[in-house]
């Protein structure tokens, strides 16, 4: 389609990327369930091969399939190009991996998803890699850390699970005024719907897309998304050669399909959350609801200046603590007691126990994340409905 780029999101979400024509002149985008091609000739082999030419070779380095949800992302993302994994931690693990050798430094920040943590913190020093982490909220704690060996600064924005806010756009120009130090930005949180941290400088996005981008709670998958050069890198390095973490076909598809609704999906979600912490900010046995669109969050003004929308995803706790929340969970009905997010199911959880039980107590202390803190994943469900659930869970607290 012509100028697919600067049409809507929701256009972008179902046209960007599609194959023209399609096998048979399907519609829908054909599932390529295929692990080799075959070549006309032993020339256009070595052609594809040697990136002379491009072609598929194996569907660890790309598939037809792939490649459509590929485009879209990347659109979504505003992005040059993208590169679809079998997960986010693929995602995340395959641009680490890529970019990273013994002696480099990274900086991130103190509070992340569990297991992106639990890499950072735990294994990267194993393979000579230093990280320091830091309160990315602020700029000058960025800058103070940074060295001339500081090869990426990694961060989430909304952070999973606190929803501390970061001003993407400083930290991506202290990385770029550090020199050869690229800003990777979680975004699953907020999804490209809320933010798009490429256009304000950041270098590269990383994506659970087993989260809202895909919205149905049926696959994993991730994406990395930025600059053609880069993301060819971890195309090449960090996913073939070094994690494997190639999606299958099938679970592209999937998300091509989910992707059709992604708008409108979105749409409907982020503005029951916004009733759902309105609420919670007003009950009386709640202590402190952490979500970037109320005015008490202490992001607001940052999110209000980067966020198209501020996202579907909330923290709250308790005035009764860790007990309390206990209770909570335990006493939900619609709300169902589980770890991930962005399914159409709203989804709730402990991440102190859960998630974010690879943090050591005093870990989860200096990245703000309470003991008690409950994690609301906000679904499609009516507003009215969810609301109903946690005011019948509250009233048993």
């Amino acid at each position: 389609m012509k100028d697919i780029a600067k049409k809507g999101l929701g256009t972008r979400s179902i046209h960007g990327g599609q194959m023209k024509p399609n096998a048979f002149g399907a519609l829908a985008t054909p599932i390529f369930q295929t692990s080799t091609f075959t070549f006309g000739t032993a020339e256009q082999a070595r052609r594809c091969f040697a990136l002379e030419e491009a072609g598929y070779v194996y569907s660890r380095a790309g598939n037809p399939t792939l490649t459509v949800a590929e485009e879209k992302i990347a659109l979504l993302e505003q992005g040059e190009a993208a590169l679809a994994t079998s997960s986010g931690m693929g995602a995340i693990s395959s641009v680490l991996w890529t970019f990273l050798s013994a002696g480099d430094h990274v900086i991130s920040d103190k509070t992340l998803y569990g297991c992106t943590f639990e890499l950072l913190n735990h294994h990267m020093k194993r393979f000579g890699v230093e990280v320091s982490f830091v309160d990315s909220a602020d700029p000058e704690a960025v800058k103070n850390a940074l060295r001339p060996e500081t090869r990426i600064i990694y961060l989430e924005s909304p952070a999973n699970p606190n929803l501390k806010v970061v001003d993407l756009a400083e930290i991506a120009r202290l990385g770029h005024e550090n020199g050869n130090t690229l800003t990777v930005v979680d975004n699953t949180f907020a999804t490209p719907y809320a933010q798009t941290p490429l256009t304000l400088g950041c270098d590269i996005v990383v994506h659970s897309a087993t989260k809202y981008i895909n919205g149905h709670g049926d696959l994993l998958a991730g994406f990395v998304v930025g600059k053609k050069e880069l993301v060819d890198q971890v195309r090449v390095i960090g996913l073939k050669d070094m994690t494997g973490a190639v999606l299958p076909p099938m679970e592209a598809y999937l998300i091509i399909r989910g992707l059709k609704t992604f708008e409108i999906r979105m749409e409907r979600i982020c503005a029951t959350a916004m009733k759902v912490a309105e609420y919670l900010s007003r009950h009386p046995k709640v202590d402190v609801v952490h979500y970037p669109g109320l005015p008490s969050h202490p992001g607001y003004a940052i999110a209000k200046k980067q966020m198209r929308s501020f996202g579907p995803m909330m923290g709250f706790e308790l005035k009764g603590g860790l007990e309390a929340g206990k209770k909570l969970l335990d006493s939900v009905e619609l709300c169902a007691l589980a770890v991930s997010l962005g399914d159409a199911e709203t989804l709730i959880q402990h991440p102190a126990s859960m998630t974010h039980a690879t943090y050591t107590p005093e870990e989860r202390k200096a990245a703000d994340i309470a003991e008690g803190l409950i994690r609301l994943s906000v679904g499609l469900e009516n507003a009215e409905d969810i609301i109903a659930d946690l005011e019948q869970a509250l009233s048993k607290v």
